[in-house]
């Protein structure tokens, strides 16, 4: 698990049942449009649902709504976990 200085950790590494508060999105503008669109954006609070070891999709719980975030995207979203 990588930790920042700041306390943030990406949303893949993240133990699934783990709440956290999205503190950035280390992504091009294409790609945090379209994570703005599904609600994932800084500020929001996110729990991990389910992810498969080292593949496939992240599921995140975001206003009372399950969301599939690709891997790769979950790499680049960040989190300080509650």
């Amino acid at each position: 698990m990588t930790l920042s200085m700041n306390g943030e950790i990406a949303l893949a590494e993240m133990k699934i049942g783990r709440a956290g508060v999205i503190s950035q999105i280390d992504g091009g503008g294409r790609m945090v449009r379209r994570l703005e669109a599904l609600g994932v954006r800084p500020g929001k609070t996110v729990e991990k649902v389910s992810s498969v070891f080292d593949r496939g999709p992240v599921i995140i719980s975001l206003d009372g709504r399950m969301i599939a975030v690709g891997r790769r995207q979950a790499m680049r979203i960040f989190v300080i976990e509650n």
